[in-house]
């Protein structure tokens, strides 16, 4: 087909055509955006290759995961977990970075003396350099890291290391999924540790800001697809709410007494 035949209706009716197929919303979205590329591309090229690029309507989708997890559903996942993966999933939940971060953290991005662990411009996906400073419970993981390193008397310089100590940590789905099973939670994400640290840290009286900074959230609209809001915190909202009602009502009923007690004085 030549690009003067890639008209709106002729999109519409590819749409139509692979939804049919079964094709999902999501999956129709990535091939229309890699066209749109293409074009565009092309329409940049000098002299233009493409004359006009054609409007090309997205799909609806609604297929954001809502999976986090409660912290006792971690301590469990955590406790089944191969002895050598316990730090990296420790630091996952708490500062809610992507696996390939974690995976490729180096001893270079670690300053055990000031607490912190630094990812530089380049190594995040968003571009923007990232500090995050260890609590007590990080500083413990990474000085076992460190020492095991020693032990394993290994010259790698990665920060969480294989069962073996031979390299990196990188995939590990079976033992995920064995662990996962075992703690009797479901089947979950590494990437819901994401979803959780941003829970937990506007829970915490984080701002959202910093939230969005130790995260790595460079939109807010992402950072609020992950802001997730469960029934428990809706019951607790509930709960703070009776209790703030009733605190007022109780400083107004109080205030309303001593009123009336005033003016009984005065009558007197």
């Amino acid at each position: 087909m030549r690009v003067t035949e890639i008209t709106s209706p002729r999109i519409n009716a590819y749409k139509e055509k692979r939804l049919e197929e079964g094709a999902a919303n999501g999956t129709v979205n990535r091939e229309l955006a890699a066209l749109k590329r293409m074009l565009n591309l092309g329409a940049k090229q000098t002299p233009p290759k493409v004359d006009k690029v054609p409007y090309i309507p997205m799909l609806k989708e609604n297929n954001v995961r809502k999976g986090f997890f409660e912290h006792g559903d971690f301590l469990a996942l955590r406790n089944a977990m191969l002895e050598h993966l316990k730090g990296f999933v420790t630091f996952g939940y708490r500062v809610g970075w992507r696996i390939s971060e974690i995976s490729t953290l180096t001893w270079a991005q670690v300053d055990l003396r000031q607490g912190i662990v630094r990812l530089e411009v380049g190594d995040t996906k968003n571009d923007e350099a990232r500090t995050v400073y260890l609590d007590d419970e990080l500083m413990e993981v990474f000085k076992k890291q460190r020492e095991r390193r020693r032990k394993l008397g290994t010259a790698l310089l990665y920060v969480f290391l294989n069962k073996d100590g031979t390299d990196r940590v990188k995939r590990f789905d079976k033992a995920w999924k064995s662990a996962c099973k075992k703690a009797g939670i479901g089947v979950r994400l590494f990437h819901d540790f994401r979803r959780t640290a941003v829970r937990n840290m506007i829970r915490a009286g984080i701002p959202e800001r910093v939230a969005m900074m130790i995260s790595g959230h460079k939109t807010r609209a992402v950072f609020d697809r992950y802001n997730i809001v469960s029934d428990a915190d809706l019951r607790l909202a509930a709960q703070r709410q009776a209790e703030y009602l009733e605190s007022v009502t109780g400083t107004v009923t109080g205030t309303v007494h001593e009123l009336n007690d005033r003016k009984s004085a005065v009558r007197l």
